[in-house]
């Protein structure tokens, strides 16, 4: 039972239909697919549309499919439900592997499914999508809003309404104490201040008020908000959160009270299901494919040079915890203490450790530290401790690329930032890792994975 006063989260019509008709969608595809193939659909395929509907449920609901898109690019939104709809069907094959009920089930029904599923719920979604932009134009689903607070606030919310007209927001003015009404501000009117606010709001002209008044307002924003009580208007706060520089920030219930992170990681309940299981899965892969490479590296290591082939270094993990990382020896000396970074035509580095290092493979038994789960397929790359802490007092927000596990690849890698690192690409590098934190997906993480392959193993800084 929800509690009067405390925030919660709106449910519209749009999005109760959407739920609806991807279930419908699921087991209507999957229907049509035992159709196609002249088979009866019987119990199995019963037990598959409601395992298919759960686990897409689930996965759509992580990805956000269910928020509101009122706004966002159709790009945008055919991506996260292609990924979840991937998703869904490699958690339905690896259930019917482990379960071994694979062979109960025709190849051609479930390849046809996996085909139909994506295409009729993409169209569907377009077809609302069209619905509702035509709807508006014509005047429908509209709302007509005022913006309180003629600030850099007021005018990131103004570009961002302008940006996306399909939202169907059409924006009457500003009232603001500060200027004279019959002004301009972003070449809008300034309707007023506060108190023709008020007398504006009882002519029922208006539906939505957005309020971005600067946090040290608060008396006139508590007062304006009690005077707003006695017109039917929906009131709208618009927290002055960019005095932070925010990470990966959101809204959460602590008890049934609302608080917004400042500082936060991608990898919380759902977040962190999906990208354990994600590393477990390609750890697991990759170190299969790579047994008998990996055994060969050994032997070439051992063959070329005195020592062990293997060697581990003490680095920050998650949270700032410190953790041994394994790697293929590619040097003479194993340090661990003060470690001078690798330069070009280091003497300290092997003939067969140079191409271990130019081509990323010395990092391959990383992927027992991800099964262990000290790492990530994909993440921040873990700096030396002694890296870490001659660079965290230089760096502005250096150690915030802890809130996450250290990975094996990252957004910085993709983008070059390897080898011997000063100041300045030390900088670029943890601008990438945040980036990264602020915008995880799924996604994200396979786009990585695959450009790895192309362009982040082999490099001309890796030495």
């Amino acid at each position: 039972m929800s509690q009067l006063g405390f925030i919660r989260t709106h449910q519209s019509v749009v999005d109760i239909i959407q739920r609806l008709s991807d279930a419908v969608l699921l087991v209507g595809t999957l229907w049509l697919s035992v159709w196609l193939s002249d088979y009866q659909w019987g119990e199995r395929e019963e037990v598959a549309a409601l395992t298919g509907v759960l686990v897409f449920y689930f996965l759509a609901e992580m990805n956000g499919l269910y928020d509101s898109w009122r706004g966002a690019s159709v790009s945008l939104e055919l991506r996260y439900l292609l990924w979840s709809w991937f998703w869904t069907v490699l958690i339905l094959l690896l259930f019917a592997f482990i379960t071994k009920v694979s062979e109960l089930y025709s190849r051609q029904i479930m390849l046809i499914w996996f085909i139909l599923v994506p295409l009729t719920i993409g169209f569907w979604r377009q077809s609302i999508r069209f619905l509702l932009k035509n709807l508006r134009h014509i005047g429908y689903n509209t709302r007509r809003l005022v913006i309180v607070g003629a600030n850099d606030l007021g005018k990131r919310l103004l570009s961002t309404i302008r940006t996306h007209p399909s939202m169907g927001f059409t924006i009457l003015g500003f009232y603001d104490d500060k200027l004279e009404r019959g002004s301009s501000f972003e070449s809008l009117e300034v309707k007023g201040n506060l108190n023709d606010l008020i007398e504006d709001g009882k002519k029922g002209e208006i539906d939505s008020v957005y309020i971005t008044l600067p946090m040290n307002a608060e008396p006139q924003i508590k007062k304006l908000v009690s005077d707003l009580a006695d017109n039917a208007i929906t009131v709208y706060l618009v927290p002055d959160l960019f005095v932070f520089e925010l990470l990966h920030s959101r809204w959460q219930d602590v008890g049934g009270l609302p608080v917004v992170s400042i500082y936060g990681t991608p990898f919380l309940g759902l977040g962190g299901f999906l990208k354990r299981m994600e590393d477990v899965i390609l750890s697991l892969l990759i170190l299969l494919l790579m047994a008998l490479p990996m055994l060969l590296i050994a032997l070439g290591v051992k063959l070329t040079s005195p020592g062990p082939f293997l060697f581990k270094q003490r680095r920050y993990g998650l949270g700032g915890e410190k953790i041994w990382v394994w790697k293929f020896r590619s040097m003479t000396v194993c340090e661990n203490g003060k470690i001078t970074q690798a330069k070009r035509d280091d003497d300290r580095v092997t003939p067969f450790g140079r191409i271990l290092r130019r081509t990323s493979l010395d990092e391959l038994p990383q992927f027992i530290n991800v099964l262990q789960g000290q790492m990530s397929v994909v993440g921040p790359r873990p700096h030396a401790i002694s890296h870490n802490e001659e660079y965290r007092p230089l760096i502005h927000r250096y150690m915030l690329r802890h809130m996450v596990k250290p990975g094996i690849t990252g957004l910085a890698q993709i983008h070059g930032c390897r080898g011997e690192a000063d100041l300045p690409k030390m900088e670029k590098r943890i601008y990438y890792d945040l980036d990264y934190i602020d915008n995880w997906s799924l996604w994200l993480d396979i786009k990585i994975v695959f450009l790895t392959i192309f362009k982040g193993f082999v490099h001309n800084n890796a030495y």
